[in-house]
C-alpha cells in the first residue's frame, strides 16, 4: 500500500509546510518566532517544512539570512530530514550550492523549480536538474508554469525522474488532469499536490503528500482534511474542503504571501509584514482574505 504520510526514507510526503518568514517591524528576519512558528506546526499535525520558498520570500533575503533560515528551521523540527529547503536560484551552480547546504544542515530533500531567468528548453532544464542533483540529495522539482514560463509537462517530468534526478513533484499548473499522466509516464515520481485549491482532486487522483500554505495559519483543520482526502473518506473531506476552500483559494493567488500573513494575524499566530517588493493588502483583496479568515475561525478551524 503506498503510503500518504511521512517517514524517513521518503521525507517529502505527508504535509509538508511552506513557511511564512516572520519580520520584525524594522524587516529583519525573526528567528526566535521562526522557530517557534516550526515547532509549532510539527506540534499541530504537519510532518515538515519547506523554508526559503516563494512563501518564505527567499528573494528578499541575503545569503546569511537563507542560510541560517535553514538551520533555524533543521533545529526547530527536531530532525532535519523534515526539512525541505527551496534551492532556486538564477544559476545551476547557485541552486547546486544550496542543495549542498542543506545536505550538510541534515535535510531530508529540496525543492528545486527548473530555471527562471529566462524560458529554459528540455535540454536546459535536464542540465540544470542534474547539476543540481549531483549534490546528491532527494529533489522535488516545482512545476509552476505560471510563474516560470517554464513548464514540466508530464512527459519532460518523466525524463528527469528516468535521468535520476528527481524523487517527487510539487504540481501547481492547477490542470489535475495531469496527475494520471504523470502516473501513467512515470509511475515512480511521487506526485504532491502544489497549490491548495485543487487539494482534494489531487488527493483522489494519487497524490502522496501535499506542499501546503494555509497550513501556516490553520495547520489542524488543514492536516484532517488532508488525511481525510488521501485516504478517500469524502465524508469527512468534502465538508471541511468546502468550509476552507474560500480561504484556501488565496494560495494561488499573486498575492498569496500577504494574503496567508495577513491570515495568520487574524487567527492569533504572527504573519507580519512582507518585504518590498510585496506591499500590504489593501481594498478589495484585503477584505476578501480578512472575509474568508474570520469565517474559517468562526466555523471553529485551527
Amino acid at each position: 500500500m503506498t503510503t500518504t504520510g511521512w517517514n524517513s526514507t521518503r521525507p517529502w510526503r505527508g504535509i509538508m509546510v511552506a513557511t511564512a518568514l516572520p519580520f520584525r517591524d524594522d524587516l529583519t528576519v525573526d528567528h526566535d518566532t521562526y522557530a517557534e512558528h516550526v515547532a509549532w506546526l510539527v506540534a499541530n499535525g504537519c510532518d515538515g517544512v519547506v523554508p526559503n520558498g516563494s512563501l518564505g520570500e527567499y528573494q528578499t533575503l541575503t545569503d546569511a539570512e537563507r542560510a541560517q533560515v535553514v538551520r533555524t528551521a533543521v533545529e526547530a523540527a527536531g530532525d532535519g530530514a523534515r526539512v525541505m529547503p527551496g534551492v532556486a536560484a538564477y544559476g545551476s551552480r547557485e541552486s547546486r550550492r544550496w542543495a549542498e547546504q542543506a545536505a550538510e544542515a541534515g535535510c531530508g530533500s529540496v525543492l528545486l523549480l527548473p530555471p527562471n531567468a529566462y524560458r529554459a528548453d528540455e535540454a536546459a532544464v535536464r542540465a540544470h536538474y542534474a547539476e543540481v542533483a549531483g549534490a546528491g540529495i532527494p529533489i522535488v522539482a516545482y512545476n509552476n508554469p505560471i510563474d516560470t514560463k517554464v513548464d514540466l509537462t508530464p512527459g519532460l517530468l518523466a525524463r528527469l525522474h528516468a535521468d535520476g534526478s528527481i524523487v517527487a513533484v510539487k504540481e501547481f499548473s492547477g490542470d489535475v488532469r495531469r496527475a494520471y499522466e504523470i502516473a501513467e509516464l512515470a509511475p515512480g515520481l511521487d506526485l504532491l499536490i502544489g497549490a491548495d485549491d485543487v487539494l482534494l482532486e489531487l488527493a483522489l487522483a494519487g497524490a502522496v503528500g501535499w506542499i501546503a500554505g494555509y497550513p501556516n495559519a490553520f495547520p489542524a483543520s488543514c492536516a484532517e482534511l488532508y488525511h481525510a482526502a488521501v485516504a478517500g473518506d469524502l465524508d469527512t473531506a468534502l465538508p471541511l474542503y468546502k468550509s476552507l476552500h474560500s480561504l484556501l483559494r488565496w494560495d494561488s493567488q499573486t498575492e498569496f504571501v500577504q494574503s496567508i500573513k495577513l491570515s495568520m494575524d487574524i487567527a492569533g499566530r504572527r504573519g507580519g509584514p512582507t518585504r518590498p517588493p510585496r506591499l500590504p493588502l489593501s481594498g478589495a483583496t484585503e477584505a476578501g482574505v480578512r472575509t474568508a479568515t474570520e469565517k474559517a475561525v468562526a466555523d471553529g478551524h485551527r
